[in-house]
């Protein structure tokens, strides 16, 4: 079978084989702490369910506009001015499947062949990919864990070459945490509107942000219409991620461009779910605040736990909820080495101590490991037992 140049550009997720490899253990009965997946386990607000159930009894199932319902991109402009300090019609509103898809269409309407996107490194797992599928180049800067993995103006300005067309920030990061603050964001928007390049700013774990950090979008800053892409999604904040409600937030006729492409790929996102996200925007946001107070919890107890382990570092996330710890220490050809790649590493210990991760390579980040831990502190500190005993040799239990 000979398939096209752009499909064998890319790669399945590494998330979602991280997340299938566990998954065909624990369907025989392996107890598996699995600290792979990227989602709140918080159920979806009931406001928000009951919104779903409605929309069904009034049987809105059917087609809608390809954009969105036009309360829908109302209530997401609104809600995004009141929240993070913007100012968007709902002429520069798309709703999509998922903040991922905001992401795909935007790169598939502004990226060709030969173009270049500067991406902070380590990265989410799907940026590389979906640039290289619309025919453009990745330009990775480095970030330290020592800076918080937070990417600075001067680095992007170093990158830039008459190819950047687009730089992509996440912050809060997945999957480091990182948090870019808002003195520094707004240089990397002088930097990105001095050379005439878009900036998409991430949004999705915006409202999961640390002490002494704060929720900040880059569209409130001065001057950010004219360049700026705000991509966001219901996902997390509102624990609706099976409900694939995202949305995009720029320049109308950029707005324009990405529902003709949706037009032709998924029409419109699903009715029903779109009614959800409706009361989502509009509804309570009590539940923000009781998921953050937890995450801040289980964030203290997996770092500490982490670090506790010998030759693991792990810094603080900002944000989001995963933790990055450095497991370079255990990697290589010398005597302490448990694998050669944290990719080989990442494999034995679902193996052998039946704990799931996603390694650094798939960030563009060796010797790292990703550990969300959107899980409960029992699963935590089982799982943290079994990291000790994995990396001091003594095979944990099955």
């Amino acid at each position: 079978m000979q398939l096209t140049d752009r499909i064998n550009r890319i790669q399945i997720s590494p998330t979602a084989a991280v997340i299938s490899a566990a998954e065909q253990l624990k369907s025989k009965g392996v107890d598996i702490a699995d600290f792979g997946p990227g989602e709140p386990d918080f159920p979806t607000p009931d406001h928000i369910k009951k919104a779903a159930i409605k929309a069904i009894e009034e049987n809105r199932s059917k087609y809608t506009p390809t954009g969105g319902i036009m309360p829908l991109r109302e209530a997401i402009a609104a809600w995004h001015k009141r929240e993070l300090a913007s100012d968007y019609s709902p002429r520069e509103c798309v709703v999509t499947v998922g903040g991922k898809h905001s992401i795909f269409n935007s790169i598939s309407v502004l990226i060709q062949n030969g173009d270049e996107v500067i991406l902070p490194a380590p990265y989410w797992v799907s940026y590389p990919d979906i640039i290289k599928y619309a025919g453009g180049t990745p330009v990775l800067i480095q970030t330290c864990p020592q800076t918080g993995f937070v990417p600075k103006a001067s680095d992007i300005e170093k990158a830039i070459t008459p190819k950047t067309k687009m730089v992509i920030i996440d912050s809060p990061s997945n999957p480091t945490g990182g948090v870019v603050d808002p003195e520094e964001f707004e240089r990397i928007l002088a930097t990105c509107n001095k050379h005439g390049i878009w900036l998409m700013g991430d949004e999705c774990y915006s409202h999961f942000v640390y002490q002494p950090h704060k929720s900040f979008s880059i569209a409130s800053a001065k001057n950010s219409k004219q360049n700026v892409i705000i991509v966001g999604s219901v996902s997390k904040t509102f624990a609706m991620t099976g409900w694939r409600i995202g949305y995009t937030l720029a320049p109308e006729a950029l707005i324009q461009a990405m529902t003709k492409v949706q037009s032709q790929s998924t029409s419109n996102p699903t009715s029903i779910a779109q009614y959800a996200a409706l009361e989502a925007m509009r509804g309570s946001m009590d539940s923000v605040p009781v998921m953050l107070a937890e995450y801040t919890k289980r964030r203290k107890r997996i770092v500490e736990g982490l670090r506790a382990i010998s030759g693991v570092t792990c810094e603080w996330p900002g944000g989001a909820f995963y933790a990055f710890p450095n497991i370079s220490a255990h990697l290589g050809d010398g005597e302490n080495a448990r694998a050669k790649t944290c990719t080989d590493l990442a494999r034995l210990l679902l193996e052998k101590a039946h704990v799931a991760v996603v390694p650094g390579e798939a960030f563009g980040a060796p010797g790292f490991l990703r550990l969300s831990y959107a899980t409960s502190i029992e699963r935590i500190d089982e799982g943290l037992r079994r990291l000790g005993k994995f990396f001091s040799r003594v095979e944990a239990a099955a």
